[in-house]
């Protein structure tokens, strides 16, 4: 068996095992066992008690995370000409349409989120062999595809994430960055959570939340009390 490294021995007197943290309290902590040299994120985990194969069960929605993600968001906007200005204006990185589709077609997807108009998923739609498994298509569930393209461009940049329950009823998505203070991966922690128990479907029995979990690139994950999340 190896031997535990002396970061790895910090960390291990930090975490009490099977102790369910209070949110305030995970916060603090996922900082002070985070080892890594770069900004690490700060990653959550939900477990649900749904059944996501069953159209009705689908837990999805958008939440705009108070303090930003932490990082930068590359934003392409696909749009028509009238609106290519207010696009710009609003901090889409990249803007256009025609030459654009023609560079996804031809292997590039160096970005981050994706936002279309209705009257141009024609011309995108096609798109979704290579950006469906990259999570790029936009989507009008998650607000990507919009008449408003310059509001959902701030909202992207402000902060604004979409998030899905996977196949097996958990939400994995990151919150912030561990540079963040420990009040701030709080608040967006708070609100990420207090939207997916605002989104409970009417289908699902017994108990909602199941469990949370958060930690860091690289880190062990801390285990907090839903009750402290409410």
């Amino acid at each position: 068996m190896s031997k535990l490294t002396k970061n790895q021995k910090s960390v291990a007197e930090k975490v009490e095992l099977g102790k369910a943290y209070t949110l305030n309290e995970a916060s603090k902590l996922v900082k002070e066992i985070t080892t890594t040299k770069f900004d690490a994120s700060v990653d959550i985990d939900v477990r649900l008690g749904v059944d996501p194969r069953k159209a009705n069960q689908m837990v999805r929605g958008v939440v705009t995370l108070p303090n930003g993600t932490g990082k930068v968001t590359r934003v392409l906007c696909l749009c028509t000409p009238d609106q290519e200005a207010a696009a710009k204006e609003a901090g889409a990185d990249h803007v256009g349409l025609d030459e654009y589709i023609q560079k996804i077609n031809s292997g590039w997807t160096d970005i981050d989120v994706i936002i279309t108009m209705p009257s141009c998923m024609g011309k995108v739609g096609p798109l979704g062999r290579v950006l469906g498994p990259r999570g790029l298509m936009p989507n009008p569930k998650s607000g990507t595809v919009t008449m408003d393209v310059a509001k959902a461009v701030r909202d992207v940049k402000s902060g604004k994430i979409d998030f899905k329950v996977d196949k097996a009823g958990i939400i994995h998505t990151s919150i912030g960055k561990v540079s963040m203070t420990p009040e701030q991966i709080f608040g967006n922690a708070k609100e990420f959570i207090s939207t997916v128990v605002k989104l409970k479907p009417a289908a699902a029995k017994g108990t909602y939340i199941k469990s949370i979990f958060i930690s860091s690139t690289m880190s062990k994950g801390i285990k907090i009390d839903p009750k402290s999340a409410e």
